[in-house]
């Protein structure tokens, strides 16, 4: 199966379960997920603006009839692929659909036809398009509000990231009020990555290179502009433009978006496989929190690719994670100490904090976490206070 996106417009329960169960371990990026349409002007607008490859569309969870829907689809100006779901084979339903212009009709169960039908599907669009290579990972950091931490811990799981998996990272600094990613990992570099977004016309591997710096061993730096004042904020569209070069050039991307939600961090996130979501347990950044899950929510955002990371967590905390789940509408994905002293030190030095320290081993766990990789022994748990 060639690497491809979905859009995802499921109202069912029951298909959304059957849905995840089939396109697990596919390599597939959502770029959409709602439970129905909403209001047809804004659902087309957004499926425009993001271009997912395929749509999934839920039948059962329309309120209007499944062929006018769909002509309205295939009447955009680029429509994408679309796979009609049903809960059951209804030969009027099927007969419809596909003369609406669905490229497939599927029905429970999907754990064998739902990858199938991807698979002819991006199967052609790959040939056309002519894809040799897939695509790496992608995540992003943005703090809840300014010094929770976000760009420190972004950049020390770009690290490990590398000394885990020996791939080839790039950690991107689109924040472009603070821009400290180029500081902390030494960047050399005179251009920042608003070079690439105002640039995108000419962006090729050789033009790309001419951009980045070198960090440590397996990583390469994007900086932000830093406190250079950005006359024109760049369009979303050639934020995107970047987000999807870098996609095939590095086996992971490791981007910091800066803190809160604003239009260029919006269509960040929908590009990226992983958001995290960076607090500290004072009430304003939590407040900050639960309006920043309940604006990803509402604009469909998937809740399975935002995590959520607690940092400068104190020795004996006032709430549980379980409390703080209830409190915010997200389960909490890390827990990291509070170890001023280690950071302290180690900025003093112009270095990032070791590996051996408390928060460094956490930092450790946490991206072998993100990549996968199981802890030796088989350890799946572990206190965030020390081993």
């Amino acid at each position: 199966v060639y690497p491809f996106t979905l859009g995802l417009v499921i109202g069912s329960k029951d298909l959304w379960q059957e849905v995840q169960g089939a396109i697990s371990g596919l390599p597939v990026h959502t770029l959409l997920e709602q439970t129905e349409v909403g209001e047809w002007d804004k659902f087309l607008d957004k499926v425009d603006r993001l271009r997912p490859d395929v749509l999934l569309l839920d039948c059962t969870a329309l309120a209007e009839p499944a062929d006018e829907v769909l002509a309205r689809i295939k009447g955009m100006t680029s429509p994408p692929l679309v796979v009609a779901l049903h809960k059951s084979a209804d030969p009027e339903t099927i007969l419809s659909v596909i003369r609406a212009g669905a490229d497939e009709y599927l029905y429970p169960p999907l754990s064998a036809s739902l990858p199938k039908a991807l698979e002819r599907l991006s199967g052609g669009r790959g040939k056309k398009q002519g894809v040799a290579r897939s695509g790496g990972k992608t995540c992003a950091f943005f703090s809840a509000k300014g010094g929770c931490g976000a760009t420190t811990i972004a950049c020390h799981t770009a690290v490990e990231l590398a000394r885990q998996t020996n791939q080839e990272i790039l950690i991107a600094d689109f924040d472009l009020d603070a821009g400290l990613v180029g500081f902390l990992m030494k960047s050399k570099s005179r251009y920042s990555v608003l070079d690439a977004m105002s640039n995108t016309h000419r962006l090729d591997l050789s033009y790309w290179k001419a951009l980045i710096s070198n960090g440590m061993p397996r990583v390469q730096v994007i900086r932000a502009p830093g406190a250079t004042a950005v006359r024109e904020m760049p369009k979303e569209e050639d934020l995107r433009h970047v987000f999807r070069f870098v996609r095939f050039q590095y086996d992971w991307t490791i981007a910091d978006l800066g803190r809160g939600l604003n239009p260029l961090t919006l269509s960040a996130l929908e590009e990226v496989d992983e958001a995290f979501l960076v607090t500290t347990l004072d009430v304003p950044a939590l407040h900050q929190v639960k309006q920043i899950v309940q604006t990803l929510m509402d604009t469909g955002y998937g809740r399975n690719r935002l995590r959520l990371v607690l940092n400068r967590v104190p020795k004996s905390p006032d709430v549980t994670p379980d409390e703080l789940e209830n409190l915010l509408g997200i389960s909490v994905y890390s827990m990291l100490p509070d170890d001023y002293a280690s950071l302290y030190e180690a900025y003093a030095e112009g270095q990032l904090i070791p590996a051996t320290c408390n928060l460094g081993r956490q930092l450790g766990r946490m991206a072998a976490k993100i990549a996968g990789i199981q802890e030796p022994g088989g350890k799946k748990k572990f206190s965030i206070f020390g081993d």
